[in-house]
């Protein structure tokens, strides 16, 4: 296999890992595109001295997705209403496209639950950079702090940090086959109206956030609480009363896509822990669906 189809062959990996860096396939594919500029780009000697071009595709990506990270944050402070990241259908090659098997820290499914993503925006961009490479692509920490400017002990240091913000968040996670039931029984009571049955599947801390990212309605700020969450998903038949609700499987395990005539409107997903939903997610943003059309 000659070198062009060697590196076309990476740019799905490089999509993974940018995806879970950066949290929307748009700004992942951005970041994958000015890899291959910066790879082209490179003097003819320049280029013919790299002995493993796929190690410094992974570099360079990761270097632009760490400057991204950067600037996004001040995007998101003027986002409108609640930021979250991409949902990914479970049968997405984004999920599927990483190139060893992940440490038992995070499983394959789990490296892209949405979940975990809203886990991996609360670190600082160097913290996410660093638990990416190292415990979801198995990249050892001499070459990762080569990418984020640190010594190897200072990006182990940040590795654990955001491993053990992951593990505190991931504790008492239920099983893919206790998600899925508690999923079915949540989208039943929405469906039929039955409140106290609603209720009664939801923590009573329970979190809704919802992104509409300005282009249509959605909730500006969380919804927190059992009774508040519940009152909330039941009223939203009467908003849109042509929605269909089709169960969909996501990384995390069972999801809902919504559509209105035919039009895909959302994705929801939930967080589960025990036999309660801890959290809802509802994407909206239409920029963040085009995976589910």
């Amino acid at each position: 296999m000659d070198q062009i189809d060697e590196l076309q062959r990476e740019r799905r990996t490089l999509l993974a890992l940018a995806y879970r860096m950066l949290g929307t396939v748009a700004d992942a594919e951005d970041a994958v595109q000015e890899t291959y500029v910066r790879w082209y780009r490179l003097p003819d000697v320049e280029r013919a001295r790299i002995e493993n071009p796929a190690a410094w595709l992974t570099r360079v990506a990761s270097r632009i997705c760490l400057d991204m990270l950067g600037s996004a944050r001040a995007r998101r402070e003027r986002y409108v209403g609640e930021w979250l990241p991409e949902p990914l259908p479970g049968e997405s090659a984004i999920a599927a496209a990483v190139p060893v098997d992940p440490l038992d820290r995070v499983t394959l499914d789990e490296s892209v639950s949405l979940a975990l993503m809203v886990v991996l925006e609360s670190l600082t961009p160097a913290g996410r950079v660093a638990f990416v490479l190292h415990d979801i692509f198995a990249v050892p920490f001499a070459e990762i702090a080569e990418t984020v400017g640190r010594t190897p002990d200072a990006t182990r240091r940040l590795a654990s940090q955001a491993r053990r913000r992951v593990r505190e968040r991931r504790a008492g996670a239920a099983s893919r086959e206790q998600h899925d039931a508690v999923a079915r029984a949540f989208a039943e009571a929405t469906a039929t109206g039955q409140l106290s049955t609603l209720i009664s599947l939801l923590d009573p801390d329970v979190v809704l956030r919802s992104d509409g990212g300005g282009k249509v309605s959605a909730a500006r700020r969380p919804v927190v609480g059992a009774d508040r969450v519940a009152r909330f998903l039941l009223g939203l038949p009467h908003l849109e009363p042509t929605a269909r609700i089709e169960p969909r499987l996501g990384p995390e395990g069972l999801a809902f896509l919504v559509t209105i005539d035919g039009r895909t409107d959302s994705v929801i997903s939930v967080d589960v822990a025990g036999e309660r939903i801890t959290d809802v997610y509802i994407v909206r943003n239409p920029d963040k669906l085009t995976l589910w059309r």
